[in-house]
This record gives C-alpha cells, structure tokens and sequence, in this order.
C-alpha cells in the first residue's frame, strides 16, 4: 500500500466534501461578489442576504480559514488573489464553473443509491433553464482557456468549412475561424444553447462566418459539406452505441478527404488512468443513461464502424486528448 494512503489519509479524503461544500454554499448566494465591493460584518451580510446570522457567520469564519476571505476587526471581505476568480462580472471568473459543481454535488450525493439500482440522478424539476445555462457557462469558462492550444493541436491545414458539433456557446468555433481566416463554420447544438452561441458571435463580430444549426443530433442529420468536424467533450455523454450512431452522422456531413476530430478523455486500456477521467466517469454515471470515458480502441471501434479510416490519437492532455480520422 502506498505511503499517503495512511489511515489519517483516507479519513482526509473522506472529509474532503466539507471545503467543498462551504466554498459552493459560499458560490450559491455569490458572497465573494458581495465582499469584493466592501468589507461588511456577519449581521450585514445576513441583512443584505437575508440569511440566518448564526449560520452566516459560522460560514464566513469557514470561509476566513479556507483563505478564500479575509477578517479584520470583525469584517469580512474577499481575499484580493482571489476576488477576480470569484467574483461576477470579472473577466477571469470561474463562478459559472462552480455553479454547475453546486448543481453535481445534488447529482452525486445519489451515487451509493445509482450503484446499487442504477442511474441516472434524479434531478430537480425546477431550475432546467438554470442548470443549462451553468453548465454552458462552465464549458465557455474552460474553452478559453484550452482553445487556442487545442486548435494548434488540431491544425486545421487546409480545411475551409468545419462543423463543431455540440459547439456550445461557440468557443472553439471562435478560435478556429481566428485561426483560418479564410473558414467558415457551422455550429450545431440544441436550440436554446445556438440562442447563446448566436450573441456570442454577434459580440466577436463573426455572425457573417458562422451558420447556426439547431437540433438534436440523437434525433437529426447534420448539415453536409464540411471538411473538417469537430466533436468537443461530447461522447462522454453518450453510449457507445450512441456515439458510432454520431459519427455516422459526421461521416454524412463530410465531403470526401474530410477530417473529424475527436476531444475528450482517450483512457487508457485498464480504465483506471488517467485518474480524472475514471472519476468522470463516475460524473456521466451519475449524470447520464449511458455515458463513460472511453479507451481508443473503442473510441476507433465507433469510427470505422462508421466508415472512418486512418484513426489515430494525436493529443495526449486528458479531457483535451484527440482523435482523428479520415472519411475515404
């Protein structure tokens, strides 16, 4: 056994809910935003909130030895290293990230029950919109993040017309056509996350290069007449079924010669590397009806099933690895 997996370890691990739970309690009625802008004390808090003033201080002190506030002669601000972080509006913030985390943490507190019957979650009836507006706003937050890495890593070469699949709110679609200036792109997602998508583009000055397709690719065909398709952290959500049944639908939406793309988790033969992915796994299990991290072998089982050819990984980076292959 190894070292750090001492009896004091594990009982760290399994404590290890509890700084989670205080930092997205602290997310979930925007704290840090609050304290960026002054110093306040509990009993102002919990007016401005309407919170409960024991429990509202017992969470700021939390807050306080997390390192995440600052108290001084009993006023509670947001620590200036990481206001930018956790505050809204800034434009380094993470809070979309959080909040979809704060919506998981419901998903996952159901994991024993899911083992034992099976999944997926149950999941509030109210809050739907809220729930795709944070989860969309976690992958923007991240894609501006890995983006312009993931393109160069994908050199899209000769390739004038892609389709992002599952595009989002258009991210990558925005770093591809920045890249090439002579692409253009469709971007293919369901019809209230194309709306997102539609004023991100209109902000990046880039509508006039971009043709939004909304649908459901479970249940639609997508747009033909593309060379280039890129499918960014969405086999995950499905089964492999799912996912052969998907790229047969890009192998028809790409001309001859054409390339897709695939980015996500590649785990590796045994499935219990990389670590992360293994837990996301754990994430689609809870989440989804059949989704997993997938190794490459079958990840290339979907591809050629589909009539793709030449697959092979061109990126090892985690939930950023790739895999491409060809329609002949």
């Amino acid at each position: 056994m190894k070292k750090e997996l001492s009896a004091e370890a594990i009982q760290h691990l399994a404590r290890g809910f509890s700084r989670s739970r205080v930092l997205l309690t602290g997310v979930e009625l925007d704290l840090f935003t609050l304290l960026a802008g002054e110093p306040l004390s509990a009993a102002e808090v919990t007016s401005r909130l309407a919170l409960d003033l024991r429990a509202t201080t017992i969470l700021l002190d939390a807050l306080g030895a997390m390192g995440l506030l600052e108290k001084r002669d009993g006023l509670y601000a947001t620590h200036p290293e990481v206001a930018g972080l956790l505050t809204e509006g800034s434009g380094e913030s993470v809070l979309p990230g959080l909040r979809h985390s704060a919506h998981l943490w419901h998903t996952w507190s159901q994991l024993t029950d899911i083992v034992r019957k099976g999944g997926p979650a149950r999941r509030p009836e109210a809050g739907g919109d809220e729930r795709t507006e944070a989860f969309i706003g976690a992958m923007h937050v991240r894609a501006l993040r890995d983006a312009p890495s993931v393109v160069e890593a994908v050199s899209p070469g000769p390739a004038r017309a892609l389709i992002d699949v599952g595009g989002g709110s258009g991210s990558y679609t925005i770093a591809f056509l920045r890249a090439v200036p002579g692409m253009r792109a469709t971007l293919f997602d369901l019809p209230e996350v194309v709306e997102m998508a539609r004023r991100r583009m209109e902000e990046e000055g880039l509508a006039d290069r971009v043709t939004l397709a909304a649908g459901d690719y479970h249940e639609d065909e997508l747009p033909p007449g593309h060379d280039l398709a890129f499918l960014s952290a969405i086999i995950h959500q499905n089964s492999h079924e799912e996912n052969t049944a998907l790229y047969r639908k890009v192998h028809g939406a790409l001309t001859t010669g054409g390339r897709v793309v695939v980015r996500d988790y590649v785990m590796e033969p045994e499935r219990t590397g990389p670590a992360s992915g293994a837990l996301f796994a754990v994430n689609m299990l809870v989440n989804t009806r059949g989704g997993n991290s997938y190794t490459f072998e079958e990840i290339r089982e979907g591809l050629q099933a589909a009539g793709f050819r030449e697959v092979r990984q061109i990126r090892d980076a985690e939930m950023s690895s790739m895999v491409q292959a060809y329609k002949r």
